[in-house]
């Protein structure tokens, strides 16, 4: 059943009345569950997927000890504090491994990632050395201070057999995808892409490369949103810009809830007489949020329609962008196999004030990081707050984050950064 607050009129909300930012986070964590298939792809093919199942370890890497330099293999025992002067016995190169073992006062010229030949423990490097050629015997000179087993690589020094190196839900890296091809794995099992419908509204609104008559606005919120959305691994379906009209919204909403994973609407978020998302919402499926205590982003809305997420979004950009961050982004991680992922926070000084702050409310500003006169972090607030102003969010490097409790901002207080 409807949260009873969500049956009040908007106008007469109170911020204190209005669902708290942790409250939101909670039903969203509490209704979302992963609703993406698996599929086995190749490990080319695998930046930026979400991985499906635990990856260990079949063997060490890297298997065998090796060097970690060009230079000189021998056995630390032979060395002394004077250094040493040694008989060169065998050249090994990477891949051209050596069963020979060293005899005593023997050393091996060894290449970088060359495995070390049976006995050796120790390489000194080529710059350091002296080669020396004695009576037709090669030779060289090893300095002192070498400590033992210095610039040798150990056999599962990187990773040991058996070793867990991604779970089940990690987002994957140019690294992690690294970690995995030195495993020798050419192909993995990962979440499908999830599919995900993207709708704009509103009899004003008209797509580039049109022409705008009086009263006209361009969708800047599809490419923002899709943008946003793209980060992660989806499968966008624009469903272009519905008109105000009650039944085609809830037409295209019905019909939509059939094919997608989940659909990102922007505007009619409200209870407008023109705002028809909302109402579309309630008459075809659930809502479980609405009205939230946060500046900017107020009127968002949280549901299903069958077994299709449903996120509806605020129609003012930097709101779009800032819920989009805070909720859109986990949610689509989590639907798609992943993580429950909330930005990272650091705390800064302000380098800004204001003198009154709403009280029951949290507000997320824009901002950058900058360097004082002093050479320390500071947060720069975007110096106008309103929530139709793109540069802001172009601008800006993140959000500066203020609790319910705050009724203003002290410049050289701590505030929380979240990066973009």
């Amino acid at each position: 059943m409807p949260d009873p607050r969500a049956l009040l009129n908007d106008c007469f909300l109170h911020d204190k009345d209005r669902l708290r930012h942790h409250e939101a986070l909670a039903i969203l964590k509490e209704r979302i569950s992963c609703v993406a298939g698996t599929e086995r792809i190749r490990l080319e093919e695998a930046g930026g997927r979400i991985l499906a199942v635990e990856i260990t370890a079949p063997r060490n890497v890297p298997q065998s000890d090796n060097s970690a330099v060009d230079g000189y293999a021998f056995r630390h025992a032979d060395h002394d504090e004077a250094g040493g002067f040694f008989r060169l016995e065998q050249r090994i190169a990477a891949g051209h491994p050596s069963d020979a073992p060293l005899g005593p006062w023997g050393a091996a010229r060894i290449f970088t990632g060359a495995i070390m030949p049976p006995g050796a423990d120790t390489v000194a490097m080529q710059e350091d050395c002296e080669p020396h050629e004695q009576d037709g015997q090669s030779f060289v000179i090893v300095p002192t201070g070498l400590k033992p087993g210095a610039n040798r690589r150990k056999a599962g020094e990187d990773v040991a057999e058996g070793d867990v190196i991604l779970s089940s839900g990690q987002r994957l890296r140019p690294q992690d995808l690294a970690a995995i091809a030195s495993t020798g794995l050419a192909e993995i099992e990962v979440f499908r892409k999830l599919r995900v419908a993207i709708v704009s509204t509103g009899d004003e609104i008209r797509r580039p490369g049109t022409g705008l008559e009086s009263g006209e606005v361009y969708d800047s919120n599809h490419f923002l949103l899709r943008g946003l959305a793209e980060a992660l691994p989806v499968e966008i379906e624009d469903l272009g810009v519905l008109p105000d009209q009650a039944d085609v919204v809830s037409k295209t909403l019905a019909e939509v809830s059939q094919r997608a994973d989940a659909v990102l609407t922007t505007g009619g978020a409200s209870r407008g007489e023109e705002d028809h998302m909302l109402t579309s919402l309630d008459k075809l499926g659930s809502r479980y949020m609405w009205q939230l205590a946060i500046k900017p982003g107020r009127p968002m809305m949280f549901g299903q329609i069958g077994n299709c997420v449903f996120l509806g979004l605020p129609g003012n950009p930097v709101a779009a962008m800032v819920c989009f961050l805070l909720y859109g982004r986990p949610v689509f991680s989590v639907l798609g196999g992943g993580d429950f992922t909330e930005p990272v926070r650091y705390q800064v000084p302000a380098d800004f004030e204001v003198l009154k702050k709403k009280p029951d409310r949290r507000e997320f500003y824009r901002g950058t990081l900058v360097t004082d006169e002093t050479g320390h972090t500071r947060a720069r607030k975007f110096e106008r707050d309103g929530s139709g102003l793109i540069t802001g969010l172009r601008e800006a490097d993140g959000l500066i984050e203020i609790p319910e409790e705050a009724t203003s901002v002290e410049r050289g207080s701590l505030v929380d950064f979240l990066p973009f």
